[in-house]
């Protein structure tokens, strides 16, 4: 799966992240990133590198792993999978969204 299809999977998901008012960066390392600004109406979803409240980093593998429900998303970080630098509470609340 391409960048393009998972930053689709992100904006169908944010677009039901109701109460979510927070800048996420999601770091696929060389395969890109995706930056979401759900301060917004509708979500603002680029690939530009804004200061963000949350980054998630990860593989681009991992991560469809965890959109298509075949990674928990906690074990991927306990694993060191998943990388988390900012709100950890933002990130649980991410989590929610994310998963299938």
């Amino acid at each position: 799966m391409s960048l393009d299809a998972v930053t689709e999977q992100i904006k169908q998901k944010m677009a039901m992240a109701h109460g979510l008012s927070a800048k996420v960066k999601f770091d696929f390392d060389e395969d890109g990133l995706i930056f979401v600004d759900t301060t917004e109406s509708p979500p603002v979803i680029s690939h530009e590198d804004d200061e963000a409240d949350v980054t998630l980093s990860c593989s681009l593998d991992t991560f469809q792993d965890i959109l298509g429900g075949l990674q928990d998303p906690n074990i991927a970080f306990m694993m060191g999978k998943l990388k988390v630098k900012g709100s950890m509470g933002l990130a649980m609340k991410l989590n929610a969204v994310l998963e299938d």
